[in-house]
């Protein structure tokens, strides 16, 4: 009795896995297809056929290179987008705990929010040099925004029947905080990481093209002043598959980390 509803079961999961999976991958596919047919015949020498940008892409992206450009890029990435990360989560747990304080840095905190990061780069020069530290200063910058504000947002919607029964069970201070608050702000914590990374991987490009000497902002800097148009759009590509890969790894740290959220939420959906 208990073997045939599992036995239904598992080829509906595979079969909404391999739907989820061609939806994932049609647009992509279609917008590759419509790239190619509208740009085949192509003689604009900024806009070459996609057929030789793809034909490019191997001799320019060699081993060598990725180690020399890419990686440097994504180490930068990493650092800045962790230093705003920890730094968001703890400032905005501190600011949506206390309304005092929630009250005092609000308007400091929209003041600063409305500086755009780019605007900041050459005073982030002046203090920091021309150095990876610059880099890394540009895109935390930049990334701890969308943390810090739904950092506090979600501290601010921890349901109060939960801290009151915490408190009234003895759980004060970094307890309550590691067992209720963080938990339940976690979900509007991990919408502000997603969106800090997509900002981050835009200001590590931009933080390149300022008195750079490697990364793929440089790279494609260098190549669109050497009118080497196709593998500038290379280099473009390369950052698409970049954020693309990043995205994905980030739904997979989301699901596991909150995946009694997403349980809780499809059996939500599920029930009448």
């Amino acid at each position: 009795m208990t073997g045939l509803p599992s036995g239904r079961t598992r080829p509906g999961i595979r079969s909404v896995l391999l739907l989820r999976g061609l939806f994932v991958v049609a647009l992509p596919a279609l917008l590759v297809v419509v790239w190619w047919l509208a740009s085949d015949g192509s003689t604009n020498v900024y806009r070459p056929p996609l057929r030789t940008i793809l034909k490019t892409f191997p001799d320019v992206w060699t081993g060598d290179r990725l180690r020399a450009d890419l990686l440097p890029s994504l180490l930068r990435l990493l650092a800045g987008y962790a230093v705003a990360a920890v730094a968001g989560v703890a400032l905005g747990t501190l600011i949506g705990s206390y309304r005092t304080v929630r009250a005092v840095c609000e308007p400091v905190l929209e003041f600063l929010r409305a500086v755009p990061p780019p605007v900041l780069v050459p005073v982030i020069m002046l203090f920091a040099g021309i150095g990876d530290t610059m880099k890394i200063a540009v895109i935390a910058s930049g990334c701890v925004w969308p943390v810090l504000l739904n950092t506090v947002e979600g501290v601010r919607a921890v349901d109060s029947v939960m801290s009151e029964t915490a408190r009234s069970y003895g759980i004060t201070g970094p307890a309550r905080l590691r067992a209720v608050v963080l938990p339940a702000a976690s979900p509007q914590i991990f919408a502000g990481l997603r969106q800090a990374l997509s900002i981050g991987i835009i200001l590590m490009v931009i933080s390149e093209m300022f008195a750079a000497s490697n990364g793929l902002g440089f790279t494609i800097v260098q190549f669109q002043r050497g009118f080497a148009i196709p593998d500038m759009w290379t280099g473009i590509l390369v950052l698409g598959l970049l954020g693309f890969l990043l995205s994905v790894v980030f739904q997979l740290v989301e699901r596991r980390v909150l995946g009694w959220y997403h349980g809780l939420r499809d059996s939500s959906r599920r029930s009448p």
